[in-house]
């Protein structure tokens, strides 16, 4: 099944691109590069996207930042173990591009038989989506992102991504093929009553939350052991929505193609009334937790050359965090390592 189910697809006000398109020249010359990666086979272009990677590496573009993030989240490994993550990290970027833009159906064959880590979680979340209800879907810079929300819809998970407009022919191929594989696209301004919206539908919201957002419209929660700036939206709305909350990954398993385990984890529970003054974060900590442990198991998978710890919080957070922020053990829903 290539489309979502029938009558679930977004309404039309979802189905907008809102950005700045390339330029007529820029439109052409790029459209001749989308024709190029269409009509390579899945293995030349994963060969094309390991070239890039390592070309990228090996240039320096960034290595610096992401050795620098690595060497804080990571201290227990080598010098050496952390420069194959960058390095993995950086072919990561490079297959993302290479599989998210051909035009067709990007997926591997055998996408469906890579098997779901996380069975009770999955479970959970397709029975709420039974009922005829969404649910808040969480997700960071791993994998191939752009081709889980396609995985997810395939799978029966009708679903609006979370994006901001954006410019560029990059952006608009990209946000073209998210609208074709059957995704509504949510904008910033009324986010928080689109995705109330959507999930009175049926159809559940897909964000990433592991981007560095200005402090002022962040909260700041643990993240390999520093705090980081984190769009509160997903907490925000699950408190507006009742909806439950689940992360969801694609890891890539061993050899080329696009194909991707799904690791799925939740429902990650909202703080009970009362317990702390500061719901919204200590949720947002709770899910950001999720993702952590996530990335500990693949680290190679998640984009380490992001500036993630760019926005400074707070002198009073740096000297005296906020108590309960979640940083612990998985609980019993998490996929095991």
């Amino acid at each position: 099944m290539n489309t979502p189910p029938e009558g679930k697809k977004p309404p039309e006000h979802l189905r907008r691109i809102i950005g700045e398109p390339p330029g007529p020249i820029v439109g052409l010359l790029t459209r001749g590069v989308w024709a190029l990666l269409t009509a390579l086979s899945p293995a030349a272009r994963d060969a094309l996207a390991r070239f890039v990677g390592n070309l990228a590496y090996t240039l320096g573009i960034r290595r610096k930042v992401a050795l620098d993030n690595l060497a804080h989240a990571m201290p227990e490994k080598s010098e050496a173990e952390r420069r194959a993550i960058a390095r993995g990290a950086y072919i990561t970027m490079a297959r993302v591009v290479v599989e998210s833009l051909p035009g067709g159906d990007r997926m591997a064959p055998d996408w469906d038989r890579q098997g779901i880590e996380g069975e009770e979680a999955w479970a959970a979340l397709k029975a709420h989506v039974a009922t005829g209800k969404g649910v808040l879907l969480a997700t960071a810079h791993f994998g191939n992102w752009e081709l889980v929300g396609q995985m997810l819809i395939r799978l029966g998970v009708p679903l609006n991504a979370l994006v901001r407009p954006l410019k560029g022919a990059l952006n608009t191929r990209i946000a073209e093929n998210r609208l074709g594989a059957g995704a509504g696209l949510i904008y910033p301004k009324g986010a928080i009553q689109e995705i109330t919206d959507a999930v009175n539908r049926g159809e559940s919201a897909f964000m990433l939350l592991d981007q560095a957002l200005p402090a002022k419209s962040a909260v700041f929660v643990p993240f390999f052991g520093r705090l980081a700036s984190t769009t509160p939206a997903m907490a925000v709305a699950a408190e507006r929505t009742g909806a439950p909350v689940f992360v969801v990954m694609g890891v890539r398993p061993p050899g080329p193609g696009a194909r991707f385990r799904l690791e799925v984890e939740g429902p990650i529970p909202a703080p009970k009334p009362g317990e702390f003054a500061d719901p919204i974060t200590e949720h947002t900590a709770r899910v950001t937790a999720a993702l952590e442990r996530a990335i500990g198991r693949n680290p190679e998978q998640w984009l380490w050359l992001h500036r993630r710890w760019k926005v400074q919080p707070p002198a009073t957070l740096v000297t005296a965090p906020s108590p309960g922020l979640t940083s612990g053990p998985a609980p019993d829903s998490a996929p095991k390592a």
